[in-house]
């Protein structure tokens, strides 16, 4: 009885805990929300003020932010979420394919294979990005269309890392009967494994859709930032004449873009749980 009082505090005194963090964690968020509503003065005046008669704008901030300079913010965010749906499309497929034959075949050169996309998360992104953008060039990766190639190497490190965990924990002999009924390793992969990977799938495909979307340094150094802008680099060029910055307008775009990776999210959390708890378990 003594124990379970006991763990009853604790759960309530981390539960208090958690609480107060997360409502720091949502401070910023709600301080962009508030500024995105006032005119650009009152932002600088007082940023921490809620919005008043004197101050609040509505929506011509969002209006300005989205029609303001000669680069549509649509187009913006036409480019990143194509970059975003591609390069997850292709991290969860080819990740996925590398981690179950790196369990299956588990030789000297798929082990090496594995321990080099292991070194490639600890490897600071700063130490190769002038690397990065003189190979883009030279390779014709620096468009929309083809940076998810670069994405896909740069994810490949943590995605493959989550999914070798869970199939390591996936049954053998359900593969082993799929190819005494003739399938062959594709079909096996597609139709046997594929669909057991699911939570990995999406706790992964929704770490990803965070990280690509949100993402400001690569598409900077690789892009020609005269044809192509994502959301992020569009929010830096929000600037009048002589570098004056209209930071209600630029609070509305990010509130903007911020706006649907938090519902992907807030519908989606579970699904990490479960996804990271069954790689980290089963590995």
């Amino acid at each position: 009885m003594k124990k379970n009082t006991q763990y009853t505090k604790l759960s309530t005194v981390l539960t208090c805990v958690f609480a107060v963090l997360s409502v720091i964690w949502l401070i910023p968020i709600f301080e962009v929300l508030i500024n995105s509503l006032k005119a650009n003065s009152y932002v600088n005046l007082d940023p921490f003020a809620l919005p008043n008669s004197d101050s609040f704008v509505g929506l011509a901030n969002y209006i300005k932010g989205m029609t303001f300079g000669n680069y549509p913010f649509l187009k913006s965010v036409s480019y990143s979420l194509f970059i975003t749906v591609v390069s997850v499309v292709l991290i969860l497929l080819f990740c996925s394919m590398s981690a179950w034959y790196i369990a299956r075949v588990n030789s000297t050169i798929s082990r090496i294979f594995y321990y080099l996309c292991l070194f490639s998360m600890i490897v600071p992104f700063q130490m190769v990005m002038f690397t990065l953008t003189f190979t883009a060039d030279k390779l014709k990766l620096n468009t929309p269309y083809t940076i998810p190639i670069v994405y896909l190497g740069f994810g490949a490190g943590l995605a493959i890392f989550m999914f070798l965990g869970f199939v390591k924990g996936l049954p053998l002999e359900i593969e082993e009967a799929a190819a005494i009924d003739g399938c062959g390793p594709l079909r096996t992969y597609f139709n046997v494994v594929l669909p057991m990977l699911k939570p990995t799938l999406i706790s992964v495909g929704i770490l990803e859709l965070m990280w690509v979307w949100n993402d400001y340094l690569l598409p900077y150094l690789v892009l020609d930032r005269t044809k192509y802008m994502t959301i992020p680099i569009h929010v830096q060029y929000l600037k009048g004449s002589y570098g004056s910055v209209d930071l209600g307008a630029t609070m509305a775009v990010i509130m903007l873009s911020i706006i649907p990776i938090i519902v992907v999210y807030i519908f989606c959390q579970k699904h990490i749980i479960k996804g990271v708890a069954a790689g980290a378990v089963k590995g």
